[in-house]
């Protein structure tokens, strides 16, 4: 027997979080609160989080319309006891959180299960048995650099480099373009690419007419890779880019609402990028993750995974895929650090030490 409870909650942000889509200072989340009775009575629980990104997520709509519908997929749920896949798939949120939450009871589970024959290992919040979840290995992560002035950037930069941050992502594309690249060569005239691996995200803010001309401009620089040079839903002039462009490029956005495998290995083989940057709430939940990093390797296309904006509940689901994914002895940063945003997270095993996020309890 299932059942399922949902609440919700507004976080909010410590600084406004800029990108070249405008300014954040709030986020809101439901939590899906799940219990399954085991046939000896025993009752395992799992918490999911759905979170969608307004005018973004391709499941994002009006909040009542929201609220409808993830309460009648919710009854569904119940009554079947199983996830309807192909039905979800164009709701990634609503998906990602009832995955998450039914692996969260299988483990409990499992560690039921185990515990009647001996001690177990796995941690009570670790979905998958891996050193992640058991707290022996950190996954390394990249500082995040919000959208802002000048003055606010430099400093945000500095401050993660002294956080021991070795990879740093710049959001650019919303400030004045002169001054951006300002900011990327004062960075490389004090941090060479030994000290520190560039990455910068432009959320779709380049025209396509100046798209390359920006992209040749930041060259010099030594970046490691640009996210989304112009908006998504214009694969020939992201084809282009991605032949001609000097600095390898990552989709992200692009993949937002190509929810079918045709339609992505269609957009594989004619954009032919370099990087995808997969985020679960957005990109398809833990199935359509998994069918991403699988089509993307085939064609000897990088991933890495990263969360989008959800509380420590979505971050920690994110983390633990993500070392079931490229786990373990993950060298490659991931995009894991968005857990410090907010002054009201809710609290959780996720730590982060240096560059690395770990998953383990606080013995203080």
């Amino acid at each position: 027997m299932y059942k399922i409870e949902i609440s919700e909650r507004t976080l909010h942000f410590k600084q406004p979080a800029g990108t070249s889509r405008g300014v954040y200072t709030e986020h809101l989340s439901y939590y899906l609160h799940t219990q399954r009775t085991l046939a000896d009575g025993t009752v395992v629980e799992g918490t999911g989080e759905a979170s969608v990104l307004p005018d973004l997520s391709c499941d994002a709509m009006p909040r009542d319309r929201y609220e409808w519908t993830l309460t009648e997929i919710c009854r569904l749920v119940e009554k079947t006891g199983s996830i309807p896949y192909d039905l979800l798939r164009p709701y990634p949120s609503i998906l990602f959180a009832l995955e998450t939450a039914f692996a969260q009871m299988d483990a409990a589970a499992n560690r039921h299960t185990a515990a009647q024959s001996g001690p177990t290992t796995t941690a009570p919040w670790g979905y998958y048995d891996t050193p992640f979840a058991r707290g022996e290995e950190g996954i390394p992560i990249n500082g995040l650099v919000w959208m802002g002035t000048f003055e606010e950037m430099s400093a945000r930069l500095e401050e993660k480099l002294r956080q021991g941050f070795r990879c740093v992502k710049l959001k650019i594309g919303a400030i004045d373009w002169d001054r951006e690249l300002s900011l990327v060569r004062r960075i490389r005239e004090q941090y060479g690419p030994e000290v520190v691996q560039l990455r910068v995200d432009a959320n779709g803010g380049f025209s396509p007419d100046v798209a390359l001309e920006r992209l040749n401009a930041l060259a010099p620089y030594h970046i490691h890779s640009i996210e989304q040079p112009v908006k998504q839903k214009q694969w020939d002039v992201m084809a282009r880019l991605c032949k001609e462009s000097p600095i390898p490029i990552a989709l992200d956005e692009e993949l937002i609402g190509v929810n079918m495998r045709p339609m992505k290995e269609a957009l594989l083989d004619q954009i032919r990028p370099h990087y995808l940057v997969l985020k679960p709430s957005l990109h398809g939940g833990i199935q359509g993750i998994s069918e991403w990093i699988e089509l993307a390797k085939a064609r000897g296309i990088g991933s890495w995974i990263t969360s989008a904006l959800e509380s420590n509940i979505g971050l920690n689901a994110v983390a633990q895929l993500c070392a079931r994914c490229y786990g373990p002895g993950i060298t490659f940063p991931q995009g894991l650090g968005t857990g410090l945003l907010y002054t009201d997270n809710i609290p959780s095993p996720l730590r982060i030490e240096g560059e690395r996020l770990w998953c383990k309890e606080d013995t203080h």
